[in-house]
């Protein structure tokens, strides 16, 4: 690996300039002509945009089974994972990075009293954190959004995302830039350490999944139930390890940022990334947006930034599975409670399911990465303003989240916001809040079962408020605000007249606005000129947000032989489950502290308890980091049994780190989210998914295993189990890995960040 790192592109703009753009397009299509000339055959967009972004193209690819090493664009990180990528960074020795990107501070600002409050508090009680990222980035020549300029996701779409590019970003929803004919691939905060030091990011091919789109979305329905509709289609583990490319007629009647809604909750079905073609909205949507010129380039190659035209007669024979979604017949959809898949249309929930939950609504929310556009807030204030028209206002509190500060601006200028607060909702910071567990509710629930309903993407338990007796639904922002309404789950809004006694006619927006975008820029700091005096970042003794980070040591033959089960997960099993936000992001630079909450929403399957286990040492049920923490002590080497796609959900690599600091070396699973799987790998742990998914009833309590020695370890070759059990029962387990023979210098050195620093030393 090549350990040359060149001067990094001037990344002083706030928006990616128009002559990156052109670069990219030069450099895909004298690569595009190489791929034609190889694989002679029709390519789809996925294809176009993967294949021109690898390190080298040598031939025929096999998807879903090879590894490819990807050079991105751009890169992006939220706050929350910027600190342990940025941590890791320092341990390589690298300061100034290769490639242009940027920090965005939008997931430590809480929810509570408002924009102006939250930021306040915000800025008080992080100003360590936020300090330490300034810092940071400006030594390593990124750039940084401060609290309050927006969602990473919405500014992303805004001011970063262009067609045909390909950018990495340090959470799960990266592929909401998909919206804009971007693929944005959500990974973890080493991957992202590859690409700052000038390597490529490595991942399996993904298979290509197509899905046709016909008619057109009828008055009630919206973005927001296309992507419900996909998710019912394909569960939350359909699209893993697969690109989701949309086309088909249905696809012009969606615009620009209703796209980003669907491809933001391809996360939900695990998919890698989601994709549209580039058409005439997007480029108007780039045009109002200011980038007049990137939509100039992008009309100028538009032959390359779409499936080609075989594909789309004969998507079949392109696509590894294809399915149709008809927009005429789709009706407004309701997901939840508990999981993103689980969706029912509005009319059979309220007749049918209802009555299984609290009907009394508790809070309403709008807003989050996934709905928060000009043309989401304008459906929403639609449907307001007719309530306030009948003299009617919101039943239950109703916050609004925009998604940047030119959003707000925009919909300030045009009095949506306005309307809405006329209506009784309270406008939030430009971050992610109540979606991400950054709330602190107004009424004390805990304990108490209630319902909410959100525009949000994710309503696992807890997610919201750490209260696993809290109900998340999810609806479009449209549909949210009408429940506002009425304030009940068991009332169809669209019907019930209003005290005027008129319908709620249907909502309208315009996409884009007709007077013009108020562009914002509030909050950027461009990183100095490479020449510049290198900022100094320190950390203060003693704190308690921020830990630099010890390498860890590579797993020996010795601890493989003699492994203890910490715990056999049962069911679901998300990264929010094995490592919470909400009040523990305030620890997301601190390493030891953040591992107190390590599998605290795990359920026990051999206790059935939650956030406990049985310690071997003594029989005592106790937390999992304390049982962790003692076996560490012990010199006792410890697995986690998992069971089906574990690790689903977040980006967040601390649910990996976390395990291995605490002496964790190996997780056996019967399958995993991708984006986890890549995390325990990079972190020097040994993920092992079953062959035979039902051995994973065979893991006792009291099991010992001896594993296939780390050197031993070949890429493509199963590795051995040995279960010993307490009666001394031997039975050995075949289990399967994904390492290729570069991963496995991870597993063998410790961690991909020990490999890089070996590299360069």
């Amino acid at each position: 690996m090549s350990r040359a790192i060149s001067t990094p592109p001037a990344n002083t703009l706030p928006y990616t300039s128009p002559d990156l753009v052109e670069s990219v397009y030069e450099r895909s299509r004298e690569r595009l002509a190489r791929v034609r000339q190889v694989l002679d055959r029709p390519l789809t967009f996925a294809e176009k945009i993967i294949l021109t972004h690898l390190r080298a193209f040598d031939g025929p690819i096999r998807r879903g089974e090879d590894f490819i090493h990807l050079d991105p664009d751009r890169l992006a990180l939220p706050d929350s994972s910027a600190l342990m990528a940025m941590l890791q960074l320092m341990t390589t020795g690298d300061h100034r990075v290769s490639i242009p990107a940027t920090v965005h501070c939008d997931h430590l600002v809480s929810a509570a009293l408002g924009a102006t409050a939250d930021l306040r508090l915000a800025n008080s009680e992080h100003g360590e954190v936020y300090d330490f990222l300034e810092a940071a980035a400006a030594r390593a020549g990124i750039g940084l959004w401060r609290p309050g300029s927006g969602i990473i996701h919405q500014v992303i779409l805004e001011n970063y995302a262009f067609p045909g590019g390909l950018m990495f970003i340090t959470d799960s929803h990266a592929p909401n830039a998909g919206g804009a004919a971007m693929m944005a691939i959500g990974v973890g905060g080493a991957d992202a350490v590859d690409p700052m030091v000038g390597e490529p990011v490595t991942l399996r091919m993904p298979r290509l999944i197509g899905v046709r789109l016909t008619g057109q979305l009828g008055p009630w329905s919206a973005p927001k139930d296309v992507i419900l509709e996909v998710a019912r289609l394909l569960t939350v583990k359909g699209g893993t390890g697969a690109v989701i490319e949309y086309f088909g007629p249905g696809v012009r009647s969606i615009s620009a940022t209703g796209r980003a809604t669907i491809c933001n909750m391809g996360a939900e079905v695990g998919a890698t990334t989601s994709l549209f073609p580039f058409d005439d909205a997007i480029a108007h949507y780039l045009d109002v947006l200011g980038h007049s010129r990137t939509a100039e380039l992008a009309s100028e190659h538009a032959a390359d930034l779409r499936s080609d035209d075989e594909v789309l007669l004969d998507p079949e024979h392109h696509f590894d599975q294809v399915i149709e979604v008809d927009l005429s017949a789709l009706r407004p959809l309701i997901s939840g409670p508990g999981s993103p898949d689980l969706v029912r249309p509005m009319e059979r929930f309220i007749v049918e399911e209802v009555d299984d939950y609290p009907m009394d609504l508790t809070f309403a929310m709008i807003g989050s990465c996934t709905n928060s556009s000009y043309e989401d807030i304008g459906r929403a204030a639609h449907v307001a303003r007719q309530a306030l028209r009948a003299g009617m206002r919101a039943r239950v509190p109703l916050y609004v989240s925009p998604g940047s500060a030119s959003v707000q601006a925009t919909v300030e200028r045009d009095e949506m916001l306005q309307d809405l607060v006329e209506f009784g909702a309270t406008i939030l910071a430009n971050a992610c809040g109540p979606c991400i567990g950054q709330w602190n509710r107004s009424d004390d629930r805990a304990g108490t079962r209630n319902s909410i309903i959100t525009s949000f993407n994710r309503n696992f338990p807890r997610r919201n408020d750490g209260h696993g007796e809290t109900l998340n639904f999810i609806a479009s922002p449209e549909i949210v605000v009408a429940f506002a309404i009425t304030g009940r789950l068991d009332t169809d809004p669209t019907r019930v007249r209003l005290d005027d006694g008129r319908l709620l006619d249907p909502p309208h927006s315009d996409a884009l606005p007709s007077r013009g975008w108020v562009r914002s820029d509030v909050g950027f700091v461009p990183p100095p000129h490479a020449s510049s005096r290198p900022a100094t970042v320190s950390v203060a003794p003693g704190s308690e947000r921020i830990q630099l980070l010890e390498p860890f040591t590579a797993p020996t033959a010795e601890q493989y032989a003699d492994l203890r089960i910490l715990t056999k997960v049962s069911g679901a099993c998300t990264t929010d489950h094995i490592s919470a936000a909400g009040p523990w992001l305030r620890y997301r630079g601190h390493l030891e502290r953040i591992s107190a909450n390590t599998l605290a929403g795990a359920t026990d399957a051999f206790t059935g308890g939650t956030g406990t286990c049985r310690d071997l040492l003594d029989g005592e049920i106790r937390p999992f980091h304390e049982v962790a923490l003692r076996y560490r002590e012990a010199g006792i080497p410890w697995v986690i049994i998992g069971d089906a796609n574990y690790g689903e959900g977040s980006s967040r690599e601390h649910a990996a780190m976390q395990v291995r600091h605490l002496g964790g070396l190996i997780v056996i699973a019967r399958s995993f989210a991708r984006i986890h799987e890549t995390n325990l790998k990079k972190q020097g742990l040994l993920p092992l998914t079953l062959l035979d998914p039902d051995d994973y009833a065979s893991f006792d309590a009291e099991d010992s295993l001896r594993i296939t020695p780390p050197e031993a370890i070949l890429p493509g070759v199963p590795v051995e189990i040995m279960r010993t059990g307490a009666d001394g029962t031997v039975e050995t387990i075949l289990a399967g890995h994904t390492f290729d023979a570069q991963q496995l210098r991870w597993l063998h050195m410790g961690s991909a960040m020990n490999a890089i620093r070996a590299v360069g030393a």
